[in-house]
């Protein structure tokens, strides 16, 4: 049978339609959407181009009534209480034994005080003797311009929380997860005596038998998602892997993790570490960070179904891009939040150099100097 010239070019036409169809979808055989590097670059550009507060908004050493041992400052996290205009910010203390999480509350975002106890250790024999590292809260919404506003379910605050059973070091392994609750969003306890993730359960993958460590929580339509990085030794290895609840208390490891895996030479070929996610417009977006070329990073990778991500390869921050030195080390351990008053996203993160380990600070906009 002969095909008539206009035939072969309408069926051209088609094939060539199809194609570009099929290229801007770009869809998986299980269903997701691959996702460029030309859309990653778009979506990354909005958290480039930092500007510096000079010095840690919470030192090495905080100076807290009760805990003047502490000497090292950790994992920031920012949040805010329904009707209360403050802003409050958990972090760790290090205080030559393990980890206690505490709390500090500001008027701007750059002055904090009030320092205080918010959970501590837990007994002796315990999953949770060694610390507790608060951070993983239940928020109202994740958008990543929204209120870090607690939500209650069951007439109570909630947050996922890293655990260490030894004292003695920092973060000795094999670590664990513990869920908390709180009726006024300041002191917190356990919510479940057992801890819900470890190296012990018969689902643990090759990839974490080794070290579990901080979670992040998302709530999104009527599932809870636990994003955890986990340690793999020798090598030690550190990627990011997703588990699933239906009420908080109870947790299944998603089959196919780790869902951001370390890059062969990139700035994340040691760790990817720490993720924080959050809804921006049509997308997903992770803050995470990446060990790799002798540092720690803030690096950024997205996502359409919350299970399939894309990092970009390339840092949102480097460490060492601080003038003074103050994160000549390591530039890590991110919380990020929109302050609508002047329209500028602070990024708050664990910044290690010339001034010891502590809480940093970058904004997308100058601070004025009264500010500062």
């Amino acid at each position: 049978m002969r095909i008539s010239k206009s035939r072969i070019q309408l069926l051209y036409s088609i094939i060539i339609s199809l194609s570009l169809v099929n290229m801007a979808s770009a869809q998986r055989i299980d269903g997701s959407q691959e996702i460029s590097l030309e859309t990653v670059k778009k979506w990354s550009a909005p958290y480039r181009g930092w500007h510096y507060h000079p010095k840690h908004v919470i030192p090495k050493k905080p100076n807290i009534n009760g805990f003047e041992k502490v000497n090292k400052t950790d994992v920031p996290t920012i949040f805010q209480r329904p009707g209360d205009p403050k802003w409050y910010m958990s972090f760790i203390g290090f205080d030559g034994k393990g980890y206690q999480s505490f709390l500090a509350e500001s008027d701007d975002l750059v002055h904090w005080s009030q320092m205080r106890l918010a959970m501590g250790y837990g007994k002796k024999g315990e999953f949770d003797y060694g610390g507790r590292v608060l951070g993983a809260y239940l928020y109202e919404d994740y958008g990543i311009k929204a209120r870090r506003t607690l939500k209650k379910k069951d007439g109570k605050f909630w947050s996922l929380y890293g655990a260490y059973a030894k004292q003695g070091a920092y973060e000795i392994d094999p670590g664990y997860e513990g869920v908390a609750s709180s009726k006024d969003g300041i002191n917190w306890q356990r919510a479940k005596d057992q801890y819900i993730l470890s190296i012990h359960e018969p689902d643990v993958g090759e990839w974490e038998k080794d070290c579990i460590y901080m979670p992040w929580l998302v709530e999104h339509e009527g599932l809870f998602y636990n994003f955890y990085n986990a340690k793999k030794m020798p090598q030690w290895i550190e990627q990011i892997g997703l588990a699933k609840s239906t009420d908080l208390l109870n947790w299944k490891r998603y089959p196919n993790n780790p869902v951001l895996r370390v890059r062969p030479k990139g700035y994340d070929e040691k760790f990817c570490a720490d993720g924080k996610v959050f809804r921006d417009g049509d997308h997903w977006v992770m803050f995470y960070f990446g060990v790799g070329r002798g540092h720690a990073h803030i690096m950024v990778a997205f996502s359409r179904d919350l299970h399939h991500w894309v990092a970009d390869p390339e840092p949102l921050y480097k460490a060492g891009g601080h003038p003074s030195g103050l994160d000549r080390n390591h530039a890590h351990k991110i919380s990020l939040v929109w302050n609508p008053k002047n329209e500028t996203y602070y990024l708050f993160y664990n910044a290690v150099g010339n001034k010891g380990r502590g809480i940093g600070l970058i904004t997308s906009k100058p601070l004025s100097p009264s500010k500062k």
